[in-house]
């Protein structure tokens, strides 16, 4: 058996972390998810995992529609730096503050009207573009893709239009441009080379049946020169 003093306390460093540094904060729409949702968060970090494997060992990413940054220090795990960008300026800055100690930095832009600043290896962006308008989403992919490097990585995560009657009503009011994975395929190819696609059920990412998938990535490898 092992020995043990008496009075040794048992994670000792996680208390005085905590002692020092307090709890976590998370932002405005995670905080929404505990409160109303929390298994949700459970595959929306599911969904950052992925993206962090996908893009080990990258210097720069763009995240385009980081929210309130929840999933960004999971990126940051695989990743040098990660360049946070949504429209919405209040939460720019509130991201500013809360992740102020780890290697990222927000824009505050509308991506279907300008390309962010900066020299990326690689972008992702989940859950936005089933909120772009159909006609505007050349607009999204252009920018995003204006000042990606020639090898870079883009991977864009969006729900199946396959589920969407069994979404809820507010999500259905906001998801404007679904998709079926072969529309999505079909964007991603009109600028990059090389397009994986990958279907997620919960927290699970696989390569099943498209329709029957929930959630769906795809992978976009090797901008293409006009992209």
């Amino acid at each position: 058996m092992f020995e043990t003093k008496a009075k040794e306390v048992q994670n000792q460093s996680q208390f005085d972390n905590y002692n020092s540094q307090g709890g976590v904060t998370m932002g405005p729409y995670t905080s929404h998810i505990w409160r109303t949702d929390p298994r949700h968060l459970g595959f929306l970090l599911a969904r950052y995992k992925f993206v962090a494997k996908m893009l080990e060992g990258k210097k720069w990413a763009l995240e385009m529609g980081c929210g309130d940054a929840f999933g960004t220090p999971v990126v940051l795990q695989t990743v040098d730096k990660v360049t946070g960008v949504d429209w919405e300026p209040l939460l720019m800055e509130d991201n500013a503050v809360r992740l102020a100690d780890y290697n990222c930095d927000f824009q505050c832009l509308d991506i279907t009207k300008k390309a962010p600043e900066g020299e990326f290896d690689c972008a992702f962006s989940l859950d936005v573009i089933e909120h772009i308008p159909t006609e505007r989403e050349h607009l999204y992919m252009e920018n995003i893709c204006k000042n990606l490097s020639r090898d870079a990585i883009f991977i864009v995560g969006c729900p199946n239009i396959t589920a969407n009657e069994y979404a809820s009503e507010a999500s259905k009011i906001g998801h404007i441009n679904l998709k079926h994975h072969h529309e999505l395929r079909a964007l991603m190819k009109q600028h990059f080379d090389n397009v994986l696609l990958f279907s997620m059920n919960d927290e699970v990412v696989h390569t099943g049946y498209y329709p029957m998938a929930h959630y769906l990535f795809a992978v976009g490898i090797g901008k293409k020169a006009h992209g």
